[in-house]
């Protein structure tokens, strides 16, 4: 038989020495001081401070892409209005709208020209005032994205600010003068490497210097350092609309807002290049934590609700903690970036992605698990965002339309059984899959995609095997795949838009066999699937978003096997990560005699016990 070992265990004497600690702190400790700190000792899931965000389903809105209201090819705010009773019924208790201000639309809204007005295709500001109320009624909260490392180069500042070199809004962003080679040659001020463009200087010919931006020249980079900055940036980006009624914030690159304003050339890592990675300048400066104070003063006097994207971050247990200890952090929570890494990217010195593997993802997921319960800080559970391929595409099949089907629902029970705040992105719930190879990389529009092909084609360009390696590795990594309309019906356009409109984006191919409409009626559907798997979340919140969590080593690597305890209860999962059929020694070797299948994707697996077919879970639970 194969052996399931324990990774995690405590001995009889601990749990008990534990229980007594634990009932110290309820007779001698003020509530404040419990709630300023709780360190779990993995023995009763009821020491986790209750928040009504913790067992929150959070679900992303990409604004271009999820219904157009008015026929001219890109989603607005009167759409999403009209899709609120839908993400209700889903189980939502929170949308999170990404950036719909205004915008030349350079890096899809995330170039802020205006944080006061909204981007005209998507609607006005009375149209966003009435979808906060709207959420509001259907019971729903709302969170926007807060994007304060940079601007547009079209934002009124920045205008200002490049005017002239004594106007009183030059600091408000990085000028730096050139650097001149012994040929009289002109330089950047140093090696920075941008994100979406190779450097991370561009010059201005009406002042004769050089400024900042980590991603697109269109974007440049606030200067944090000024006092004044800061100030403009609260009340125009934060109070403005948390006057308006909004809940909180998703908070981008929420770690680049402190630089090592030195600018000092960065290690040559890459010496046939001319620019070089930086992310060690600008992430995580010297005063990242003092600006997120001043921040945290703010939010807190409306009860914001805040998740922050750490980019380019050592994603470190103590690092995490700096940010979202919930004694000493300034933030709920963080998105989980070494999670969404894996397969995605290359380390330095690698010439290709490290591949996706069963066993890294399980030890990534453990890891924060166990952080939750060993910490006082909260976790995030999410696998979709609007900057990474689908989840289908990368943790489970792209095959068949039953792989496909199946594997969502084990990446639903897999999420749903675990500790944390839980995000789902549009279309996720529809097992929306990646863009078909098959099409030409002209139909990806991001910046970043736009760059990668132009690079591609200039590095390949009489080699043909060379130039489908680079797209192939684009392909891969886009982050066009996310942003592909919403399939809300099997007519033209999949519903997005009218009939007759071009989209912004091309519809996916599989539209008509995969949409909301289709699913809508079908409760062995993956969209009833999750409605089914969030109902069971909230009715087992003690044991699901609460409970302490342990894992277990199979034979098989792909086999996801944990464990829940709470409120006395327990709950197992296992999930076969793979197209092929794996065989395990069965619930009732953890749980004892007696379990029950509380939920699975396939049915029949009590008379098949001790062997999952391809992409199979299940959910088992006992009282203790």
């Amino acid at each position: 038989m194969r052996k399931i070992r324990s990774l995690t265990t405590l001995g009889a004497a601990v749990v008990l020495l534990a229980v007594g600690f634990i009932l110290a702190e309820r007779y001698f400790l003020d509530l404040g001081s419990i709630n300023q700190k709780i360190i779990s000792l993995g023995v009763d899931d009821q020491d986790q401070v209750r928040k009504w965000w913790k067992e929150a389903v959070i679900y992303e809105i990409y604004p271009a892409s999820f219904k157009d209201s008015d026929g001219d090819g890109i989603g607005d705010v009167p759409g999403i209005i009209s899709k609120l009773d839908y993400l209700h019924d889903l189980g939502v208790d929170v949308i999170h709208i990404c950036p719909h201000y205004q915008s030349p639309q350079v890096d899809m809204g995330y170039d802020i020209s205006d944080y006061e007005d909204v981007h005209r295709p998507y609607g006005t500001v009375e149209d966003v005032q009435a979808l906060i109320h709207a959420t509001h009624t259907c019971g729903m909260k709302i969170i926007f994205d807060l994007v304060i490392n940079h601007s547009s180069d079209q934002h009124k500042w920045f205008e200002e600010s490049r005017s002239s070199k004594d106007n009183p809004k030059r600091d408000w962003y990085f000028w730096r003068p050139a650097r001149w080679d012994a040929e009289g040659k002109r330089h950047p001020p140093n090696n920075w490497r941008s994100h979406f463009t190779a450097p991370a200087w561009t010059w201005d010919e009406k002042t004769e210097e050089y400024y900042l931006h980590i991603y697109a020249p269109e974007m440049p980079d606030f200067n944090w350092e000024n006092e004044e900055t800061r100030k403009g940036l609260y009340n125009s980006s934060m109070i403005f609309w948390l006057e308006r009624g909004i809940d909180g914030f998703r908070i981008d690159t929420v770690n680049k807002y402190s630089k090592d304003i030195k600018f000092p050339d960065a290690p040559i890592v890459e010496p046939w290049e001319e620019t070089q990675p930086a992310s060690e300048f600008y992430n995580n400066g010297p005063r990242i934590h003092e600006y997120l104070g001043e921040m945290k003063e703010i939010l807190d006097r409306y009860g914001a609700l805040t998740v922050g994207e750490l980019s380019h971050f050592p994603f470190s247990e103590e690092g995490v903690l700096q940010f979202a200890s919930a004694g000493s952090g300034q933030l709920n929570m963080v998105f989980n970036y070494a999670l969404m890494a894996l397969g995605q990217t290359r380390e330095r010195g690698q010439h290709s992605r490290s591949p996706f593997n069963a066993p890294v993802f399980k030890k990534e997921m453990s890891r924060w698990q166990t952080f939750a319960s060993d910490t006082d800080a909260w976790v995030t559970l999410f696998l979709e965002n609007h900057d990474a391929p689908r989840s289908i595409s990368r943790f489970g099949s792209d095959g068949s339309a039953e792989e496909q089907m199946r594997s969502g629902k084990m990446i639903a029970m897999l999420l749903a059984t675990m500790t944390g705040t839980l995000f789902l992105y549009q279309g996720q719930e529809l097992g929306l899959a990646n863009a078909p190879r098959s099409w030409p990389v002209e139909e990806f529009k991001d910046v970043r995609s736009v760059n990668m092909a132009r690079k591609a084609k200039e590095k390949c360009k009489h080699d043909s095997t060379c130039l489908k390696k680079e797209i192939d590795e684009l392909w891969e990594t886009a982050r066009d795949h996310a942003r592909l309309p919403m399939q809300w019906n099997s007519g033209p356009n999949a519903g997005f838009t009218d009939e007759g409109v071009t989209p912004w984006m091309r519809v996916n191919n599989d539209w008509k066999t995969k949409n909301a409409e289709l699913q809508s009626g079908n409760s062995l559907s993956l969209l009833g699937f999750w409605k089914r798997m969030l109902r069971l979340r909230k009715e087992y919140k003690d044991l699901f978003v609460y409970g302490v969590y342990q894992s277990y080593a199979t034979e098989a690597a792909e086999l996801f096997v944990f464990t829940k305890v709470g409120s006395g209860k327990k709950s197992l999962t296992v999930v076969n990560m793979s197209g092929e059929e794996k065989r395990w020694e069965g619930a009732s070797s953890i749980l004892g005699e007696g379990c029950r299948i509380l939920i699975e994707n396939i049915g029949g697996g009590a008379q098949r016990e001790e062997v999952l077919s391809a992409w199979e879970g299940r959910v088992y639970s006992t009282v203790l």
